[in-house]
């Protein structure tokens, strides 16, 4: 089951985790994910009809332990749909083996700033084979 609450976690972080078949990193950018590229591997969930895709999401992401939650900045969107998802996860008693809820800091801006690998393709979910 879920953690309560969510925490942070660091580009440099989530760089040793992004191949782990265990974590999911979820994108909650809305239009501009089209536009702007992606962390590779990701899956896209639109902040603006997120609440309605919950079931859909706790689908995709059955047999991951962690999840990172991601918006342009990680400073409204992904802790919002973040703990969005928690206390979804909390409330359905969802049967699930996620056992880490947490939001990238400085958002996919933050990650691609510093220069760390990003993907342009137009797959969802991202395979994850782009740089």
């Amino acid at each position: 089951m879920a953690r309560k609450g969510v925490s942070y976690v660091t580009a440099a972080e989530v760089v040793s985790m992004v191949r782990d078949p265990h974590v999911a990193i979820i994108d909650v950018r809305d239009e501009e994910r089209i536009c702007d590229a992606h962390i590779a591997g990701s899956h896209h969930y639109a902040s603006d009809g997120f609440a309605e895709r919950l079931p859909e999401i706790a689908e995709a992401t059955r047999g991951k332990q962690t999840l990172v939650f991601h918006c342009a900045l990680s400073q409204v969107r992904g802790p919002t749909c973040a703990r969005m998802f928690s206390d979804y996860l909390s409330e359905t008693k969802e049967d699930s083996a996620v056992k880490s809820i947490t939001v990238l800091e400085r958002g996919f801006n933050g990650w691609e700033l510093s220069g760390r690998p990003v993907c342009r393709c137009k797959d969802s979910p991202c395979k994850g084979v782009c740089s």
